[in-house]
């Protein structure tokens, strides 16, 4: 199969056993980067209408890991590759005959990848769970408080693809650099669990320091502060403020034309933050937000409008970065940026089994394998 990848990853080859939300995150990280991955589906099952940009830029082999066939396949591919990603619950990988002693043992300098919400071991591991559940019990969902104290869970985006795809990801690279210094592959145990608590790094200071130490809702990045948090506009819209240090709360209030005695205490009065907050709920509720983004642009003054993923992809800063490309579905454009080895985002994410017989044929196994389904849950 010719290969025109040009990413930093182009040499690294990659078989990435099935799954859902960060492993197919990190395998989509990975072969934007340039890596060559192919990714063994589960008979039957068709991911495209959720995972269609996740799981771009790979082939796709359809087989059932109980059989023989099937097993096999992912053996050889181990053995041909650099990284193995699987996201099953602890154990099963291992029932299946695919765990990393046999898969090391066909490949000693595999980096064997294992994306799990609760990891390997401790009294949750065999627990099924989403992000919300990960959230959660990390202590970081308390703090994402809603304008009902209910804590409001910020999409996946922290459990699932920061916390889970974003840090196998990185693990994998990393132990991809130990390998090629030493010969030596080694089992990455990401978990969800983990990368929420590396995350949580700044909060936890702030949280020693006495910086949080008021109730919910009533802290510096959770709505408390007036100089950080969204305010709605006449048309029921939003403008986004992050005006955390003096200068930037000066030119704030010059855009909402207000002088700082107007306001009768000081930015960082913490007792005041009511007070604070319901003037300049007053001023933003007075026009609408693209009336406040005119206002404010140029101003820099870490005020924004806060857009729908639609209007996201024709804001003209990221228009003009590229960061989403057009097509159906919109795709984000792979990163970070290179200047040497450019990464360029994959093809469509093909149907599922679209390369088996092609794959198959260069593990020199033949015929397709598509009864039964592997044992894998839907929680991580």
């Amino acid at each position: 199969m010719a290969d025109a990848r040009t990413g930093p990853l182009h040499d690294v080859r990659v078989v990435e056993v099935g799954g859902i939300g960060p492993g197919p995150y990190a395998g989509m990280l990975l072969a934007d980067l340039g890596a060559r991955v192919v990714r063994v589906d589960r008979p039957g099952e068709d991911l495209r209408a959720s995972h269609s940009v996740l799981l771009r830029g790979r082939r796709s082999v359809v087989v059932d890991l109980k059989s023989d066939l099937g097993r096999e396949a992912v053996l050889r591919l181990a053995a041909r590759s650099d990284v193995l990603l699987e996201g099953f619950r602890p154990g099963v990988a291992e029932r299946l005959g695919l765990g990393p002693e046999v898969a090391l043992a066909r490949n000693p300098r595999l980096v064997y990848g294992r994306m799990t919400g609760w990891g390997q071991d401790g009294p949750y591991a065999q627990l099924a769970g989403h992000d919300i559940t990960y959230l959660a019990v990390s202590g970081l969902l308390d703090a994402c408080v809603g304008p009902d104290g209910r804590p409001v869970p910020p999409l996946n985006l922290l459990g699932d693809f920061g916390g889970g795809g974003m840090l196998l990801a990185l693990g994998v690279v990393s132990g991809l650099l130990h390998a090629r210094a030493s010969g030596e592959g080694q089992v990455v145990d990401a978990a969800i669990v983990d990368g929420l608590g590396s995350m949580s790094a700044m909060l936890q200071s702030m949280l020693a320091s006495g910086m949080w130490a008021a109730p919910r809702g009533a802290n510096l990045f959770d709505g408390g502060a007036p100089y950080y948090r969204c305010y709605r506009t006449s048309d029921d819209r939003w403008m986004a403020v992050g005006a955390i240090e003096p200068v930037f709360w000066s030119r704030l209030l010059a855009g909402l034309g207000l002088a700082p005695e107007d306001l009768g205490a000081e930015q960082l009065d913490a007792a005041a933050w009511p007070q604070l907050t319901r003037i300049l709920e007053g001023r933003f509720a007075s026009r609408t937000r693209d009336e406040w983004t005119t206002t404010f642009a140029g101003r820099d003054a870490c005020v924004a409008p806060v857009l729908s993923m639609a209007e996201a992809r024709a804001d003209p800063h990221l228009a003009a970065r590229g960061v989403y490309a057009a097509g159906s579905p919109v795709q984000p454009a792979a990163a970070p940026r290179f200047s040497g080895t450019p990464a360029v985002a994959g093809a469509p994410a093909p149907a599922p089994g679209r390369h088996t017989d092609e794959v198959l044929a260069e593990l020199g196994l033949g015929g397709k394998d598509e009864a039964g389904s592997p044992e894998q849950g839907k929680g991580r």
